[in-house]
């Protein structure tokens, strides 16, 4: 095996791609991780890669133009409080030029993974952590996320049994417009309050424990309403309170202490699950 073949990693679907666990880890975007690959610059287990579809796990050892990748530690995590404008992306690079997210943050916050999305135009509450794992964990979670919102039009009968009982939608509407997806469902609404509700427009407050791409704007739209507004204002209890928009604040001690215990109690829950599969499996 020479220099340049590509060592044994994680098998396929094991892991996450190589290019992924270098940004999550480091100061590099995805596109500069490819372009650090392609030239040869990565190595994994101490052979250099160039292959971009290469997977790796935590217990692979992976070293950028020589200086070792270290995956962050959940006890070791940051997670800080954004208050995301409208007319900011998620992301690190825009092919279009567009405002991110990472032009507005201060430098030292450059390598933060996001949980989760807010889309162009909508506004509010945005996490971002050093571990990806902790990003992970949250994102899938069912911790609830609270919106306001302002819609065209009224509010429903139809619209309010649809966020009490759940509802699965067909079409696109509302959705971006790349967006392959043609069937949605929703879970019933942990909850909601009708701040205004009037033939012109309207105002909602709702609390939902799901992160799905433009959830909230397809599931109005399918009553032909438009969201002319939306600001989160909560995630998982970590509120915005006053901070003022494009600033940022680190999470209290109450707020980490509680992240910890939820994380831990996620660990305890996905280690019995695990535990439960295998005895499953011997059983058969």
């Amino acid at each position: 095996m020479n220099g340049k073949q590509k060592p044994e990693t994680g098998k396929r679907g094991d892991g996450i791609r190589l290019n992924k666990f270098i940004s999550h880890n480091t100061k590099y975007s995805r596109r500069e991780a490819d372009r650090l690959i392609a030239e040869g610059k990565v190595e994994v287990n101490g052979k250099v890669v160039t292959d971009l579809a290469t997977r790796v796990t935590k217990e692979d050892k992976v070293k950028v133009n020589g200086r070792p990748v270290k995956p962050k530690s959940m006890h070791e995590m940051t997670v800080i409080v954004y208050h995301k404008p409208k007319g900011e992306l998620v992301t690190k690079k825009d092919p279009l030029g567009r405002k991110t997210i990472y032009d507005a943050l201060p430098k030292r916050f450059a390598h933060f993974v996001p949980v989760g999305r807010l889309d162009y135009a909508s506004e509010g509450l945005l996490l971002l952590t050093d571990s990806p794992r902790v990003a992970d964990i949250l994102m899938r979670s069912n911790l609830e996320r609270v919106y306001n919102l302002k819609l065209r039009g009224s509010i429903t009968h139809a619209m309010e049994k649809a966020m009490q009982e759940g509802i699965r939608i067909k079409g696109k509407k509302g959705a971006h417009e790349k967006s392959e997806i043609d069937e949605m469902e929703f879970a019933p609404f942990f909850a909601y309050q009708i701040l205004k509700n009037e033939s012109n427009y309207s105002k909602i407050r709702v609390a939902i424990g799901e992160g799905k791409n433009r959830e909230l704007r397809r599931f109005f739209a399918h009553f032909d309403r438009e969201v002319l507004d939306l600001h989160r204002v909560s995630f998982g209890g970590i509120s915005l309170n006053n901070l003022p928009k494009g600033k940022t604040r680190f999470l209290t001690q109450k707020e980490y202490d509680d992240l910890h215990a939820f994380i831990k109690a996620q660990q305890e829950e996905n280690h019995k699950m695990r535990k439960t599969q295998k005895e499953e499996e011997t059983e058969r």
